[in-house]
């Protein structure tokens, strides 16, 4: 079905390249991940190209539904029309971008979000018009070149810095419109991406085209379809052979054997001085160092031997989050494919997405493989379906630990379910919920059985947490005033004051009313130190044969969470 065109770069434009890109992603990730061999041969690059643009998808989507009242625009139409009504050209590149930063993924990912932050930086100017045409374009893609080149440390040539560049140039060589300048840049980048080849040796062994490159064209194909109607013909240049790549991952492995042993992901809150002090420090750790970003936010991506330097330097630098650290390897990082024996894939594994480092650490303890989420930025269902294929198991339970994941969990057990993997999801609406369903997990018994005792055990535990609240609103247990304490108890708002411990008390109290023999305290970082002292005092002395267990949670978000079994 043909695409209907755009005639300018506008919101609706962003969008439209948004959707249409993650949709070629979707269907090339198989073939990018099968011709990633530089800088590591991990066959990743085409699913970290997928859940960057997804990221990017997500943002863009967000500003458009701030936008509509009741399914429609607030001048009544169902789509903007030259910005009027609906975002501002300038609202859909910046959420673009930042969607892209928080949510890069890998070495290609990470310079994908720096190539779109770089359009938006020129494509966010205001003018008298909300859209831009040919020749904005063509800024843009200059741009976005230019500040990726800048922010890889190193920069090598037949890589997708070198697809970007020959883009930018095709483009400014065009004139015309937006359609005819995304033509240009678009088989200015396929030439540049079929003579890659020749510019890395590790491709040239494997006879593939940089798989990063690839992937950019296969963005700028959906840009050509935003303005045209219709996509380009086949992104594939004539030089890649896919069928080899398996043999070309084994040499450029086997040709990289010294390489870091890790790859470390995260995103950082940093003043831009800072920044570049830790660009140096991390520069002399390891390798494939990109830093991208800006305005207080950035996304770091190294390949280390030390992962935790890695992070300790971001520690140093700001305040680092969302960590992910990858390795490269199984075994000894720094064996030869050939010598190292394929990993088993285990029976059965837990997969859980918690909300703070001190969960995390708790859950993996407890032999489960996690997803860190960020409060207010919840995981995509394709980084859901990376934790379940990393866990690298036949059966797999699913514990989302949100009430908001569940239909984004059940899109994402429904993709890994079409890969041959055996999974179960557990409506699990807290990570208390989850540690209580952890608690029973027997890999031993029968999946089916395993499931039911989770799912019993999770079904049994209320959850309550403590939070502040940020702005006034109308809530089941009254009207709040930001900076609130606010006591929830199973999602609803309960309890409204102004300590956090007494809240604490009245929520704990209404909960046990109901008769309990187990309370689990998880405290978040921003919670006063005396909280569970009082609590567990509490227990002690109004409740018997209670127990009480304490963790420490972490940046969780909320103060507290409560549960009770």
């Amino acid at each position: 079905m043909a695409q209907v065109p755009q005639r300018f770069f506008d919101a609706l434009a962003v969008r439209t390249w948004c959707g249409l890109s993650l949709r070629a992603l979707g269907h090339a990730r198989e073939e990018i991940d099968a011709i990633n061999v530089y800088p590591v041969a991990d066959g990743d690059t085409g699913t970290n190209l997928y859940l960057t643009v997804e990221s990017a998808v997500a943002a863009v989507e967000a500003v458009f539904a701030a936008h509509e009242v009741d399914g429609e625009l607030r001048d009544g139409s169902a789509a903007p029309r030259d910005g009027a009504g609906g975002p501002s050209l300038a609202d859909a590149v910046g959420a673009m971008a930042h969607g892209a930063l928080i949510g890069a993924r890998g070495n290609s990912g990470t310079i994908l979000a720096q190539l779109l932050r770089g359009m938006a930086q020129v494509l966010s100017v205001r003018s008298d018009t909300d859209h831009t045409g040919g020749q904005g374009l063509q800024r843009a893609l200059r741009h976005a070149a230019a500040s990726a080149r800048q922010a890889v440390a190193h920069p090598v040539e037949g890589t997708v810095l070198t697809v970007a560049s020959a883009a930018a140039d095709a483009a400014d060589a065009a004139g015309g419109d937006c359609a005819e300048v995304a033509r240009a840049a678009y088989e200015g980048a396929r030439a540049a991406l079929a003579a890659t080849p020749g510019q890395l040796a590790a491709l040239e062994r494997a006879g593939v085209v940089d798989a990063g490159g690839h992937g950019l064209v296969t963005v700028l194909a959906a840009l050509v379809e935003t303005f045209t109607g219709r996509a380009p013909g086949p992104v594939a240049a004539p030089h890649a052979r896919v069928e080899r790549a398996v043999e070309g991952q084994c040499s450029a492995e086997e040709g990289d054997g010294n390489g870091p042993a890790f790859e470390v992901i995260y995103l950082l809150e940093a003043e831009d001085a800072a920044v570049a002090r830790l660009r140096q420090r991390l520069d002399a750790l390891g390798d494939s160092l990109v830093v991208v970003g800006g305005d207080g936010l950035w996304n770091v991506h190294v390949h280390v031997d030390d992962a935790g330097a890695a992070v300790e330097a971001g520690v140093e630098a700001g305040r680092p989050y969302r960590i992910r650290i990858t390795h490269f390897g199984h075994g000894d990082a720094h064996t030869t494919k050939a010598e190292r024996p394929p990993r088993e894939r285990a029976q059965r594994a837990v997969v859980a997405v918690v909300p703070g480092e001190g969960l995390a650490a708790l859950y993996t303890e407890a032999g489960a493989t996690t997803l860190l989420a960020r409060p207010g930025e919840p995981p995509a269902s394709g980084e859901l379906v990376q934790a379940v294929r990393r866990a690298h198991a036949r059966e797999v339970v699913l514990l989302p630990n949100d009430a908001e994941l569940r239909h984004t969990a059940a899109a994402a057990a429904e993709q890994a379910r079409t890969e041959g993997i055996r999974v179960a999801l557990i409506p699990t609406r807290s990570a208390v919920q989850g540690i209580a369903a952890l608690a029973v997990h027997e890999s031993e018994r029968r999946f089916d059985e395993d499931v039911v005792a989770m799912t019993s055990a999770a079904g049994a535990t209320r959850h309550a947490e403590i939070t502040v609240a940020e702005r006034q609103s109308w809530t089941t247990a009254g009207i709040c005033q930001a900076g609130d304490v606010l006591g929830l108890i199973d999602g609803d708002v309960a309890v409204i004051g102004a300590d956090v411990s007494r809240v604490a008390a009245t929520v704990l109290d209404r909960m046990l009313s109901a008769g309990g023999e187990l309370v689990t305290l998880v405290l978040g970082d921003e919670a006063p130190e005396s909280v569970a002292d009082h609590l567990e005092a509490r227990v002690r002395e109004a409740y018997l044969a209670v127990d009480t267990v304490v963790y420490r949670g972490g940046r969780q978000g909320a103060l507290l969470l409560v549960g009770v079994e």
